[in-house]
């Protein structure tokens, strides 16, 4: 995470300071469309892909966030009258948190429907190339793929305690031991998480866009004209 952080603490003052000159709307916008194609960008990565090209997309998903949230926010606060600038900020930062929330149901939700898609052919043939019953087989395969999904970000294999012990007991001690490895699960895995990793990819694309769709229609440079105070008038008695 230190590219992505690195990325957004660099591009974030600079895109505030620029945007103070030249308006809101090139920064925001082009913000997004960079962020937009860092996810494109990971979606194509291999599953064993090497660090500095994971490194290198996390960087410029930071470079596109930094580029979008000062202008961004400083575009809010100048469609605003300066009496009113606190309450803008609250309801900024409450939609904010409420997405960073919403985002992680949105995420799991979306991974766990490409997963099922592809895990439970997956793991019924890679069971049943190891010997492993038809039946108990298409049992483990048709689980839920939430389970798949935990033990494979906790790095935990399964399949000791998802094969009956009685059936790891028959099968010969070479296949018994592939399947309790901790290599076989990640490695089984590993394209039905994939899939599920670009179902999450292309819809943060298309949020992206829609996002600098929505910056570019904000107009050019604009800060809210302040009307002068009107003093009270004596009243005549």
């Amino acid at each position: 995470m230190l590219p992505l952080t690195l990325g957004s603490l660099v591009f974030g003052p600079l895109s505030g300071y620029l945007s103070d000159r030249f308006g809101a709307r090139p920064f925001a916008t082009g913000g997004m469309l960079v962020a937009a194609g860092s996810f494109l960008g990971l979606m194509l990565l291999p599953v064993n892909f090497p660090y500095w090209a994971f490194g290198g997309l996390l960087l410029v998903s930071g470079i596109g966030g930094g580029l979008f949230m000062s202008p961004n926010m400083a575009g809010i606060m100048n469609s605003v009258p300066a009496r009113q600038r606190g309450a803008a900020a609250g309801m900024r930062a409450t939609f904010q948190n409420a997405g960073m929330v919403v985002s992680i149901g949105v995420f799991f939700s979306l991974m766990i429907a490409g997963l099922a898609a592809s895990l439970p052919a997956t793991l019924y043939r890679g069971l049943l190339a190891h010997g492993v019953p038809v039946g108990v087989a298409a049992q483990i395969s048709h689980l839920p793929p939430v389970a798949s999904l935990f033990a494979a970000l906790l790095g935990y294999n399964p399949m000791a305690t998802l094969v009956p012990a009685q059936v790891l007991h028959a099968l010969p001690a070479s296949q018994a031991t592939i399947l309790t490895s901790r290599e076989f699960f990640p490695q089984l895995i590993s394209a039905p998480f994939g899939q599920g990793l670009a179902v999450v990819f292309i819809a943060a694309a298309l949020m992206s866009v829609v996002a600098a769709w929505a910056s570019w229609l904000r107009g050019g440079r604009y800060v809210h004209a302040e009307t002068p105070a009107i003093e009270p008038r004596p009243i005549d008695r």
